[in-house]
Parts: structure tokens; sequence; C-alpha cells
């Protein structure tokens, strides 16, 4: 190995940082570095000119295949007009940072009003916060609501809930002294049986999905009222392009509504950034995380917004935060309402529709294929749906990834028993002509 050198030190200065921190050498300084470790050859290429940058890169993108997109499981490939990326991308949306000063950022904290405002009419709840990080952690702060709400330690989960939030909130519960219980589904819906049998004055929170992650929508109506009867919170995860045709979990009785926001006007971007958002009743306002932003008026009349509350450690004392939450998703909340003012209401009942529409078609084509079953008989869905399979579904979906198609999402990887269960979901991207596509493949993979 050769000598070691700091870069860009002189043999003066190099020998008095190594007499300050006890070294004699640069290589002992480095002794602890395995061996295999220590080389001067990195194989870094040598630099390119912005063209050929340019053509690299483009090169390697070219690489990137484009899959006709069935898959859901929570995330989901809807149409983004235009004019999202237009407006959002604007240099004083795109570049603003956290509203430290927040009464002199009226354009964020209008854009944070108008979000919540949305949320609200669209869970039919009362209030909103300024969103959360993801539909997964803004259901971990809608259990930690219910606790502080209760008093109590205790929580019930649907396994119909997405397994990758009930994966975070296991681990997010795990050191906090928080009783944590999943309850089975019986035929595709919540085990009201199995249920009942655990609601006791110890149940802070009931935490369910709708439609859950099977695609199976559920009135879970007498679900919340057992909660309330048991003195426990119902706490809601939603899809929120299914409220333009599903019913509401506010109409449902709802105490706290969650979701992921990613189908309002996010890409699916390999994973994120994405969109948490949050939902309750007026007289829980007090204990929501984060921000919420209010509407008000100056001195000489003028309409204007605050920032109402914000209960998180940098403002307040940090054992009556509400949340360690540094900052609401500003950026992807300004898509999602962007998205919303552009469909309007008309407009979103009618993308809820054509996705509804599309799947029912969808069902009806895969079913017809010999060995292909509903997972779950007479369960009404939404966009997305469970089929049974002949054969293992993960080998299923990768054979057809090799003819152009994400076909659905193998349930197997988190439910054991249903290696052969496939979720699809169709958007209103999806055409019949690609659905007839997918039959046929499928049948010829079957």
């Amino acid at each position: 190995m050769a000598q070691t050198t700091f870069c860009g030190a002189g043999a003066g200065e190099q020998a008095e940082m190594l007499a300050a921190i006890g070294a004699r050498s640069c290589d002992e300084l480095f002794a602890g570095v395995p061996p295999e470790f220590q080389t001067a050859d990195f194989n870094v290429p040598e630099g390119r000119s912005e063209l050929e940058m340019l053509q690299a890169l483009r090169a390697l993108a070219a690489k990137n295949s484009t899959l006709t997109n069935f898959c859901g499981g929570g995330f989901y490939d809807h149409f983004i007009p235009a004019a999202v990326d237009a407006l959002a991308g604007r240099s004083e949306f795109y570049t603003a940072y956290t509203p430290y000063q927040p009464e002199a950022s009226q354009g964020t904290l209008q854009a944070a009003y108008e979000f919540q405002t949305a949320v609200v009419r669209l869970t039919d709840m009362e209030v909103a916060n300024a969103s959360l990080y993801d539909g997964g952690t803004a259901l971990f702060e809608g259990l930690m609501m219910a606790l502080r709400i209760t008093g109590r330690n205790k929580v019930l989960v649907c396994e119909g809930v997405n397994p990758i939030y009930r994966a975070m909130l296991r681990c997010y519960t795990r050191n906090l002294s928080i009783e944590y219980d999943e309850i089975p589904l019986a035929g595709g819906l919540a085990d009201r049986a199995a249920f009942h049998g655990k609601l006791d004055a110890s149940v802070a929170a009931v935490l369910v999905q709708n439609p859950n992650f099977f695609g199976c929508l559920d009135d879970l109506t007498d679900l919340v009222a057992a909660a309330h009867d048991a003195g426990a919170q119902a706490v809601f995860s939603v899809y929120p392009l299914a409220l333009g045709l599903v019913q509401t979990p506010g109409a449902m009785g709802a105490d706290i509504v969650t979701g992921e926001g990613q189908s309002l006007g996010l890409p699916l971007s390999f994973g994120g950034p994405y969109l948490g958002f949050m939902a309750t009743r007026r007289s829980y306002a007090r204990k929501l995380p984060g921000r919420l932003v209010g509407a008000t008026q100056d001195a000489q009349g003028r309409r204007g917004f605050v920032l109402t509350l914000q209960a998180r450690e940098q403002h307040i004392r940090r054992e009556k935060a509400m949340s360690n939450i540094c900052t609401n998703e500003a950026l992807c909340a300004l898509r999602a309402t962007i998205y919303l003012a552009l469909m309007g209401k008309q407009g979103l009942v009618e993308a809820a529709r054509q996705c509804a529409a599309r799947a029912a078609y969808a069902f009806d084509r895969l079913c017809a294929i010999p060995g292909v079953r509903p997972a779950f008989p007479d369960r009404c869905f939404f966009n997305e749906f469970a089929l049974t399979l002949p054969r293992d579904a993960a080998e299923v979906v990768g054979a057809l990834i090799d003819q152009g198609l994400a076909a659905g999402f193998p349930v197997g990887r988190y439910y054991a028993g249903l290696g052969n269960v496939l979720l699809v979901a169709c958007t209103e991207k999806r055409t019949k002509a690609e659905v007839d596509i997918l039959a046929a493949k499928l049948e010829s993979v079957l």
C-alpha cells in the first residue's frame, strides 16, 4: 500500500495534526481499517464532458423496461394532470422550506389550509392537520393520538390493514409498553367475533382499513359502534381516491382517519417521497400531531392565515409534545391540493368510477380463465381484488414481467398460506385492451 497522506495538507501541517491526535503516521491512523479496504485504487472513472455524461445517463435509463402496471397494495398508478408538475415545480414552491416565520409565508400557509380543507371534505371529518410523512407513519400517529385521548395502552389492529403499515406499527410500538394485538380476517373482512372477544376497558383503539389490503369494501359502522361502547377510538386508514365513490369513514363514525396521499397527484417514484394525511373530530384538535393552519383576519379586516397549532418538541415542552415530527410534507401536500382543485368534486367522482368500472371488467375477464377464481367470493371491491391461481402467484408474476406486465402483487409474501393469491389493481390508466392482454398472457403461463 502506498504511503497514506492528507490531501491538501503540507508535510508540516500533517505532522502537526498527527501529533495532536497521538499518531506517528497516517498509516498508523488508519491501521484499524481492514487491509482489503486499504487501497488507493477506487476504480473511479475519468471525468466526462457534459455531453458524454448525458449520453451515458440516457443509455442507462434506456435499460429500464416499461411495464403495464396492475400492481396496487396501497400505491397506485394514477393519471397526473400536467398542470400539477407545472405549478408545483414553480421555484417559490419547489425551493421553499419549513415556515419558521410562518405568518410571513402566507402562500405556504394558504396551500396547507386548502390541503386541510380538502382532506376534511374527502374524509367527512371536522379538522385535519397540514400532512404527515406517509400513510404508515400517519396510521402510527393515529394510534398514538388514540392512546393520548383514552389514557389506555392496548390496540387491536385488523389484519386487513396494509402489512407494510402493520410492520411499521410493530416496530414503532415494540419498546413503548403498548399492548399490540392483530385480529384476523374472516372471509376477507374484519372478523367481528374476534374483535368483540378482545374489546374491553383496556383497549384504546381499533385500527381498520377500508378498502382493506385485499381490496374488499366493508361497512365498519357496527365495529366502530362496538369500539365506542368499550370506550375505544376507531382509527381508519383509507384510500383517498376511493372516497369519491365509497362510504366515507366519517359516515361510519370514525374518530381518527389517516391515509396515503400518493394517489392524489404523486408519481410512484420507486417508493417516494409520499404523503400522509390525518383528520379527526374537532374536539380532538389539540391532540393532533404536526401542524394545523387556520384562517383569520388582520387588523384591517383582510383575510390571512396563521399557524394555529404546532404541537411538536421544537415549540412546546417536550413532555407535552404530540409528536416529534419535524415538518410536514409541504410540497407533496401542495401537489395533492393542486390535483384535487384541478379534478374538482365531479372529476374525482368520475376518476373513481372509471377505476371501479375497469376493475370490474378485469375481474370478470380474469375469473373466466380456467383455474382462476376469486379469493373472497361475493365481496365488493373498489378497484382492487384478490384472485386464487392454480399455481404460485410469485412465479406467475415473475413469468409475466418478462412479457412486459406487472400482473399484480403476490400476497403470500405477507400472508401465510396464501401463496397462490394474486392482488390485481386497475386505475383509470388501464385500458380494456391492456386487460385483455393480461388475461391472454396469464392464461398462457397457467
